[in-house]
């Protein structure tokens, strides 16, 4: 995909697949499936509890990759990976009711994030500056047979 288009696709409402390297000798890397927010040209953004395994794998890696797909066809996917640029504690409100906006709509967040209050203060912000981007777009190859 081009610059542009990749960008505008992470933008959207995917639920993100995070990845971080587990440094435990045989373990594959975790990946768990989590709410993120990415603006074109800035960073990554995701939310977890300060004392998680995804948290301290993190702060162990100081990076971590991420991946949003469409999952109907013809299927699309970004995958970006960077260095972790802040880690804010306690995790930042106003990312948290933006993510609650994003995922859930204007009518059902504040539902959510008062059923969640707690959690702000269990939380941790991790930011990422994408360095690598991988993608695919199927669209095309899909119109040859479909």
């Amino acid at each position: 995909m081009p610059t542009g288009e990749r960008e505008r696709f992470l933008a959207g409402p995917h639920v993100g697949v995070l990845g971080v390297a587990d440094p435990r000798g045989g373990s594959a890397p975790l990946l768990a499936p989590v709410w993120y927010r990415y603006e074109p040209g800035g960073e990554v953004v995701v939310q977890t509890g300060r004392e998680s395994v995804k948290a301290r794998l993190i702060r162990q890696a100081g990076r971590f990759s991420l991946c949003a797909q469409e999952e109907t066809p013809p299927y699309r996917y970004v995958s970006v990976e960077g260095p972790v640029t802040t880690c804010q504690d306690p995790a930042d409100p106003a990312e948290r009711e933006a993510m609650a906006v994003r995922y859930l709509g204007a009518d059902q967040a504040p539902a959510y994030l008062d059923a969640t209050r707690g959690q702000l203060a269990d939380d941790v912000t991790f930011r990422m500056r994408p360095q690598r981007w991988r993608t695919a777009d199927f669209t095309s190859f899909a119109a040859t047979f479909g």
